[in-house]
């Protein structure tokens, strides 16, 4: 075949470091689009959706054939933490955590992952960000240890 293709959806999520509850509603459509801008602009990774709550970020994109997911995690986080600085002194030490966690979605999949982040607000009135993201782990099979899943 003298071409490479791919159509590949994953759900990135990842936190604020220490769970510290930066993103509020002052700053989340703006930081959402700004992230939007990186994937679609650096990375050739368009999202389909952005979403989150004040301690976490889901989003949904379509990963690219020639950047690696490291690679777009590490370039979301980087850029965006130097942008969300500059938004005010009450954002001066926003930090992302470290780790993040990365889960395969079919395309017919798609549209309950965008239902799910589109209601994270009313999710998370009744569930926590660990009890969230050790649920995801457990669906996907990912054996972790607890010690190493918070920072």
């Amino acid at each position: 075949m003298p071409q490479s293709l791919s159509h590949l959806y994953i759900h990135l999520v990842f936190s604020t470091k220490n769970h510290k509850r930066f993103i509020d509603d002052e700053i989340a459509p703006q930081l959402y689009a700004y992230i939007a801008k990186i994937l679609y602009d650096e990375c050739s990774s368009p999202a389909k959706i952005i979403g989150g709550v004040e301690d976490h970020v889901h989003i949904l994109l379509n990963h690219s054939r020639t950047e690696t997911v490291a690679h777009i995690v590490e370039t979301i986080k980087k850029r965006s933490s130097k942008w969300i600085k500059t938004k005010g002194e009450k954002y001066q030490s926003f930090q992302w955590q470290i780790g993040y966690g990365v889960f395969s979605v079919s395309k017919s999949g798609t549209d309950a992952v965008v239902k799910y982040i589109e209601n994270q607000k009313e999710h998370h009135s009744r569930h926590s960000f660990k009890d969230e993201f050790r649920g995801f782990l457990d669906k996907h099979g990912i054996d972790y240890d607890e010690r190493y899943l918070w920072d």
